[in-house]
């Protein structure tokens, strides 16, 4: 009790273990119980199994470095540590990361930080039902920066009251419209820059404002789409105070908006011969339908009242010719069945 694992070094009066680049395939079993501050990177460490960091004989972990290893399995239970607070999964391919990875009830964890860990778009899902089921509510910084990600599961921020500092620059995010900030009344920062962005529409810029502590919102390196849909975003940034460097934003698109700064853009500067609003354009387009089939089914109406008497005629001489038909078959009926008339129909011919 009180040693050092033989890879690692050890600073008592520190508190502080560090496991680096010492080829690791597990988590040292004999961990000293002082240790506060552990460092275990750049090894070929691939799961974490329930129970890797004992409670009981950790009981003043706080900060937990795992960054750079191999890592691809995070287990339910791995890290129930009753004093940890800073997590570090950086640098991972993980493939797995269980929802109860922190026990069972709630974590002390106040920084998670998942930098290019996130690959996988099933880790993705299973950190959002973590997040969701409030048991890292004591959250306030949250890392989620060079992951590729496209779009952001719905709610996932939702269950985080705590949280103060939000990455999620150098993703591929195109849009927002599904990311709730409701509930980050701490959110002091938001960083997302270096992504897909083309426009932010009025909902995500009426959750900004009704954020009281935001303060800092990066938007820098984003795909700006200058069209008429972005007249609320340039409208918002020339009176708001919340995004850092807002004069350097330009336009990407279209051609002619090239470079073109976002504060300087004036409404006769926008393309806006296109509908930008598909729904309202169909919408449009099935009330014109149905004002034409009305319109034609009016005419059709009208013919036939004003040819009234003409369709009585003609349906009536259809109903005759019918009769004449039907009369005509009857009669070829009655003389096949009796032979005298069909004798007497073959002899009238002579």
């Amino acid at each position: 009790p009180g040693g050092c694992p033989a890879l690692c070094e050890c600073s008592e009066p520190a508190r502080t273990v560090k496991c680096v680049n010492r080829n690791l395939t597990a988590v040292p079993p004999d961990l000293p119980p002082y240790v506060r501050s552990l460092f275990i990177t750049g090894n070929p460490l691939t799961d974490l199994p329930a129970g890797a960091f004992p409670a009981q004989r950790l009981p003043d972990l706080a900060s937990l470095n795992l960054s750079g290893n191999h890592l691809r399995t995070v287990e339910a239970g791995s890290l129930a540590l009753p004093a940890l607070r800073q997590l570090d999964l950086s640098g991972n391919a993980l493939v797995s990361f269980s929802p109860q990875a922190f026990g069972e009830g709630g974590s002390p964890l106040e920084e998670l930080v998942l930098r290019g860990a996130l690959r996988d778009h099933g880790v993705l899902l299973s950190l959002a039902a973590l997040l969701q089921s409030g048991a890292l509510r004591n959250l306030s910084r949250l890392e989620l920066a060079d992951n590729g990600l496209l779009l952001l599961p719905a709610g996932m921020f939702t269950a985080l009251p705590a949280l103060r500092q939000l990455d999620l620059s150098n993703n591929s995010l195109v849009g927002l419209r599904n990311v709730s900030f409701q509930g980050l009344g701490q959110l002091q920062s938001l960083n997302l820059s270096d992504n897909s962005l083309g426009m932010l529409w009025n909902s995500t810029l009426a959750q900004f404002r009704s954020l009281p502590a935001l303060r800092h919102i990066v938007l820098r390196h984003n795909t700006w789409v200058c069209d008429c849909a972005i007249e609320d975003l340039v409208a918002w940034l020339k009176e708001s105070d919340q995004v850092e460097g807002k004069e350097a934003l330009t336009c990407a698109s279209p051609d002619k908006m090239l470079g073109k700064a976002l504060l300087k853009i004036n409404g006769s500067d926008l393309n806006c011969s296109m509908p930008i609003d598909l729904p309202s354009q169909l919408q449009t387009s099935y009330v014109f339908l149905g004002i034409v089939l009305a319109l034609i089914g009016a005419i059709f109406l009208l013919v036939l009242y004003l040819n009234r008497k003409g369709i009585k005629k003609w349906m009536h001489n259809i109903r005759d010719a019918c009769r004449d038909h039907m009369e005509g078959y009857h009669y070829r009926y009655e003389i096949n069945a009796d032979p005298r008339l069909t004798n007497l129909s073959s002899n009238s011919d002579v």
